[in-house]
């Protein structure tokens, strides 16, 4: 697949050109899904070709800036540097490895100086980008009830128990980008995640549903801090804002255990 050489306005703007690469590398992922291939051989081909077209691109478009990246080698230069990239080539394999589903992404984010200032989360099989060049505007809730996004293959016990609590329904779906995005898109109403993600999982899909207005935290209320030494950053929070404190409360009372 040939794919374009970075547009000018993505060299001009880190929104777009952060648009741009997931938007890309959901469209060569796409075609890795045409091949024929299955199982672990489709996985380990989309991680891979995604993550080497992402490093290439992002050379192209800023040489001066370290990549952090789930399928590459931590480039320790990242820990000195004001800018830093992160991103998860493929976010969901398990889901992207078996077509048609549709609840797999992209995420490309731009850290700077401490904070998380650009980002975009690419739904492929969707067919849609979101990214904080144009924040999605959340629409009003459609549920009586409140919808918590969890995992489809191991749902943790104590969100049973706070859906139970606060009378919500669980909505099982992959990915960590999928599920924070469920909650900009109004499919659910919140994501509440602990026992294990490292900062790719959630760097892009945090800056964008900060952009479209929702709560984001740690388990345990806490901020949310990327580029660190150690980048397991296991639990995390994303929410309607009105949502938060009970969300929070609870956790606070029962733990996560």
């Amino acid at each position: 697949m040939t794919i374009a050489p970075v547009p000018q306005d993505a060299l001009d703007d880190d929104h777009a050109l952060a648009s741009w690469l997931a938007t890309q590398a959901g469209e060569l992922l796409l075609e890795v899904r045409t091949r024929g291939l299955e199982g672990r051989e489709l996985k380990d081909t989309g991680d891979r070709e995604s993550h080497e077209w992402l490093m290439r691109a992002l050379h192209e478009a800023r040489p001066q800036d370290p990549v952090l990246s789930e399928e590459g080698k931590d480039d320790r230069r990242r820990l000195e540097a004001s800018r830093v990239w992160i991103v998860d080539p493929v976010d969901g394999t398990r889901e992207f490895s078996e077509p048609p589903r549709d609840d797999w992404a992209v995420h490309v984010a731009l850290w700077q100086d401490g904070e998380l200032v650009a980002g975009a989360v690419a739904l492929p099989a969707v067919g849609t980008t979101f990214h904080t060049g144009a924040p999605a505007t959340v629409p009003p809730r459609t549920s009586d009830r409140p919808r918590i996004a969890v995992s489809r293959s191991r749902p943790p016990a104590f969100v049973q128990a706070l859906a139970e609590e606060i009378g919500a329904d669980l909505v099982p779906m992959g990915s960590a980008g999928a599920k924070v995005i469920s909650v900009v898109r109004d499919v659910t109403d919140a994501y509440v995640h602990a026992g294990g993600q490292y900062e790719w999982d959630s760097a892009a899909p945090v800056a964008v549903a900060r952009a479209a207005g929702l709560f984001t935290s740690r388990i345990d209320g806490s901020e949310l801090v990327y580029n660190q030494d150690d980048v397991l950053l296991p639990d995390l929070v994303v929410c309607r804002p009105e949502l938060a404190e009970q969300i929070l409360a609870f956790v606070d009372r029962h733990g996560t255990d």
